[in-house]
């Protein structure tokens, strides 16, 4: 049965394994941060700064990340990923108060960094430019089926053993990733064993990734209009992804008064809208971008997916009915899952060779909103002692970035001149 199912899908599922271990243990701290600041005597604003050292340091480390990725591979780079941040998750179950969660988060982050500019080079190697938007939606799926299935993992482990044990669990998890990584896994269809000629072909022949075009120094990335756009357009969108993750349990039980075992379906709910966002994004953004042509494809989905987000989030923030309010944020998050990975779609349109240093560029803007988002949420909710202020904030900063998509131009591939790319071949011949 397995040999009838092509090898670049069976890599996408490996692809969606990973993303799924990085967002259980990511969302992990969130199910049980009510039970880590009731043990350590955390405000909102202390819990905020915990969850911002992670997406800072993950911020500063995606570039460089996305970089080594496209230069050395990315199988060498999930392999250091995924055991630094097995290590860091299990080292969180250690954590004795507020100074030594944010250096072990700030750890977890930068172990972490780097997962998603180098799952993009893998699509951009393994599958041809038509199938990109359904093989990014495999990749996406992946982080909402962790999201999903992380309350109905870690709130028994944690009422059953402490907040710790999930952390340990985690960790032992990862490790074993990482040895399937090391044993299977190849950089190109032609390194991996049993895969057909005529598979090897169609996607080498289609994908966006060439042996004949040459890395672009950073220097000349930075040029690209559209990748400012981008970046500054996955600045907003983060924070909704990061209330969802961060927040979201944290919300519901002291804003919405929901108990810690009525979160639990709540967030499963949150997370499988997520996937079903996600599936339609993929297959209607490659029919899109087929019969209407890649820029109206990528910009529809995008703008469709951040507007709504952001206008269910408003509702949310205002109804004064909590189940209402709890369904507003699943569909809020059925729209994200619909338009997130139109943001790498065109971070592959343009990066071709140079995908995983363009989709570090655009996360690395991205953290930095999830770092800036976790900080204010928490100093507006112990101003105001009401978590619904600070999601006016978030609704404002999606619309904001949904307007960006206007500026976003997937045709704008990086370019160099010839002078410049003799140079290049001149320098890299040199060292």
């Amino acid at each position: 049965m397995l040999r009838v199912v092509p090898y670049r899908y069976r890599v996408l599922v490996f692809l969606c394994s990973l993303t799924t271990l990085t967002y259980l243990d990511r969302i992990c701290i969130s199910i049980v941060g009510v039970r880590i600041k009731s043990e350590f005597h955390l405000d909102n604003e202390q819990f905020g700064w915990v969850v911002a050292s992670f997406a800072l340091a993950y911020a500063l480390f995606e570039i460089p990340s996305g970089m080594l990725g496209d230069r050395i591979g990315p199988r060498a780079v999930f392999i250091r990923i995924v055991l630094f941040w097995s290590l860091f998750t299990a080292l969180t179950g250690f954590a004795t108060g507020l100074i030594s969660l944010i250096i072990v988060r700030f750890l977890f982050g930068v172990g972490e960094s780097g997962t998603y500019p180098n799952a993009l080079i893998v699509v951009s190697r393994w599958f041809p430019a038509n199938e990109t938007g359904r093989a990014l939606t495999g990749v996406g799926i992946g982080q909402q089926i962790g999201s999903a299935i992380a309350p109905l993992i870690i709130i028994p482990l944690a009422v059953a053993y402490g907040w710790r044990m999930p952390f340990f669990v985690n960790a032992a998890i990862g490790v074993a990733w990482a040895l399937i990584c090391y044993l299977w896994f190849k950089d190109f269809p032609s390194q991996m064993k049993h895969i057909s000629e005529n598979e090897k072909q169609k996607i080498e022949s289609g994908c966006r990734y060439s042996r004949q075009q040459h890395s672009i120094p950073l220097k000349f990335i930075f040029r690209n209009r559209t990748l400012w756009s981008l970046m500054l357009m996955y600045f907003c969108f983060q924070w909704a992804n990061y209330f969802f993750i961060a927040w979201m349990p944290v919300y519901l039980q002291e804003q919405r008064h929901f108990s810690e075992a009525q979160t639990k379906p709540i967030i499963f709910s949150l997370f499988i809208a997520a996937i079903i966002g996600l599936l339609a994004g993929g297959f209607v953004a490659d029919w899109l971008v087929k019969k209407k042509g890649l820029r109206f494809g990528r910009r529809l989905i995008g703008m469709t997916g951040m507007g709504m987000c952001g206008v269910l989030i408003l509702v949310a923030s205002i109804v004064p009915q909590n189940n209402v309010a709890a369904f507003s944020l699943v569909a809020a998050n059925g729209f994200y899952g619909l338009s997130v990975m139109s943001s790498f779609g065109v971070c592959s349109d343009i990066g071709r060779n140079n995908s995983g240093t363009v989709a570090g560029a655009m996360n690395f803007s991205g953290q930095m909103g999830a770092f800036f988002l976790a900080i204010v949420f928490g100093k507006i909710a112990d101003v105001t002692h009401n978590l619904n202020y600070p999601l006016f904030v978030v609704c404002f900063v999606l619309l904001i970035g949904c307007l960006l998509w206007l500026t976003i131009d997937p045709l704008q591939q990086l370019t160099i001149t010839t002078k410049e790319e003799d140079h290049v071949k001149q320098k890299t011949v040199t060292l």
